[in-house]
């Protein structure tokens, strides 16, 4: 069964970065598209990015676009988040996700593209 396991997370101030790393087990991480959601208090899991199997296709929710950008390195089996310019208002646990079918031709960006999920990191942006 695949692992999913989230780091990065942190404080910092308004303006600040972060980079999430998400490493993966298993031996089948470069054939699937990886996602990125948010959930914070009293609210709903919501989308963030979402990269292809093979990362020549990128998706992000316009709440970051041009700030956040999504990757995967196959050979690390690990998909990274780099969030820069970050605000308060991105202040969530931030969750990495596998998408459910492997080679899919879609990116995904729905909850339920996505079949594996990690535990969540915690990231906390200060005004």
């Amino acid at each position: 069964q695949v692992q999913l396991v989230e780091s990065g997370g942190g404080l910092v101030q308004a303006g600040g970065s972060l980079r999430l790393s998400c490493a993966a087990s298993g031996r089948t991480f470069s054939n699937y598209a990886m996602g990125w959601f948010r959930q914070a208090p009293g609210k709903e899991r919501e989308f963030v990015a979402a990269i292809s199997w093979g990362g020549s296709s990128t998706a992000y929710a316009d709440s970051v676009k041009g700030r956040f950008t999504i990757s995967k390195d196959n050979a690390k089996d690990t998909a990274y988040l780099q969030m820069n310019s970050l605000k308060p208002e991105d202040t969530a646990v931030y969750y990495c996700a596998k998408h459910r079918e492997p080679w899919s031709v879609r990116v995904g960006t729905r909850l339920d593209d996505f079949g594996s999920w990690g535990q969540g990191t915690q990231v906390t942006v200060s005004s």
